[in-house]
């Protein structure tokens, strides 16, 4: 029995592959114990998983930074440097401290990139550290670069050494800003655990604890690139949904409304972009009906179920019982949406938002099972058309198609952990 310990931060997408990681551990005998932000906890106990708070919640931060969390999520939205800025790097002193103690007794850590506590402690305790990748462009790679607004100026079908050289030498000016931005404040809290000073750039580079990058995304998204660490293993998606945390049921209001007609639409952004909805769902409630479907919006408001003639607006459903059941999916491209839709089947549209979700949207248009709309240009009168297309090209419905064979053959959560509890025969603790 190995003793791991799981560490994370950010929204479900980010949450909700660990209890799935998790789950998959204790499956396999192992005992678990998951580091998460104040408002993971009750999801993750109820999930039936150890659970133990290293950050404050959302709504603490909020209240930190003087913001409504609508504010906070524009601000996110808004400005790419704000969340290293004013949430993962001030909050690093105390959420090491944290982590440090629960360290304790584990035998091996596995981290979200983001959560850069986990290197720190790992490192001090003499740990095996398994990174966890879990949005393809984060492998930050020359052959596949990132598709998203901050990346444009890359080489993104690199076919030559010339245009693999031209963006490595981006990333390498972007190491050198983030260290110039954050390797003060880093090597600060290492230094408070007996560490020297970093080499690498945060979230860029896997330091010397690393002795594996878990990459849990499905082929059907795509293969690792050529350059990708030598370490690198490719899972497929961890899956996991439930609002509760528990097993949960659909809603009686949205299985009646599933019932009583054809496939509808469903509308979705998640559960972070969601805070700052803007007309989103105005304009595809009445884009739903210019295309005479019915369609479910998910709108991540707490308020009871409603139906408005041939729209049914609710907080949430599990995405692996409802988009199954749609005749497609239109959301903002966070992974976690994203695995639930490539494993439905059905055809897509990504309204991106900011961060992964570009390079998402990229990825899944490429592959044939998707169309891309940007948020500004979300209207019912200029979608039409493409709603229209996705929902009658046979082209796009055989693509979306081969993606959940492939994905029907993959256990992300399984094989993820089996090779996260592999590292703990190289940790001293384990042996004894």
């Amino acid at each position: 029995m190995a003793r791991v310990l799981l560490v994370t931060i950010g929204s479900l997408g980010d949450l909700h592959p660990f209890i799935a990681i998790g789950r998959a551990l204790t499956v396999q005998g192992h005992r678990v114990v998951l580091a998460v932000p104040e408002d993971g906890v009750a999801k993750v106990r109820a999930a039936g998983l150890d659970a133990a708070p290293i950050l404050p919640g959302y709504a603490d931060i909020c209240a930190r930074l003087g913001m409504s969390p609508e504010e906070a999520a524009a601000k996110v939205l808004g400005d790419t440097n704000f969340v290293v800025d004013q949430i993962l790097i001030p909050s690093l002193r105390s959420s090491t401290a944290a982590l440090d103690e629960l360290s304790a007794d584990a035998d091996v850590i596995a981290g979200s990139i983001f959560a850069l506590a986990s290197e720190i402690v790992a490192e001090k305790r003499g740990l095996p550290l398994a990174s966890v990748v879990l949005q393809p462009m984060t492998l930050f790679s020359a052959w596949q670069p990132p598709t998203a607004p901050r990346f444009e100026i890359m080489r993104h079908r690199p076919r030559t050494a010339i245009g693999r050289g031209w963006n490595r030498t981006f990333f390498a000016l972007a190491r050198a800003t983030l260290r110039r931005r954050h390797a003060r404040q880093i090597d600060h809290v290492r230094a408070a655990h007996g560490l020297p000073s970093s080499q690498g750039a945060p979230m860029l580079d896997h330091g010397s604890a690393t002795a594996a990058v878990i990459c849990c995304w499905s082929q059907a998204l795509g293969k690792l690139p050529p350059d990708a660490p030598h370490h690198a293993i490719l899972t497929g998606f961890p899956f996991f949904d439930s609002e509760s945390g528990a097993d949960d049921e659909l809603a009686v209001e949205l299985r009646a409304f599933l019932d009583d007609g054809p496939p509808p639409l469903v509308f979705t952004l998640g559960s972070f972009a969601v805070a700052s909805a803007g007309r989103f769902y105005d304009e595809a409630a009445a884009l739903s009906r210019a295309v005479g479907r019915r369609a479910v919006l998910l709108t991540g408001q707490p308020r009871p179920p409603r139906r408005d003639s041939d729209c049914l607006i609710m907080n949430y459903a599990p995405h692996s019982a409802v988009f199954p059941r749609a005749s497609a999916i239109v959301h903002h491209g966070g992974i976690g949406t994203t695995g639930q839709a490539l494993r439905a089947g059905r055809p897509q549209i990504v309204v991106p938002h900011f961060g992964d979700q570009f390079d998402n949207a990229a990825r899944l248009e490429a592959s044939g099972v998707s169309a891309t709309i940007h948020r500004d240009r979300f209207k019912a009168d200029q979608c039409t058309s493409i709603v229209s297309h996705i929902l009658t090209d046979p082209v796009m419905a055989d693509a979306a198609h081969r993606a959940t064979t492939i994905i029907a053959g993959e256990d992300g959560a399984a094989k993820a952990a089996r090779h996260i509890a592999a590292l703990a025969v190289t940790s001293p603790l384990a042996n004894g």
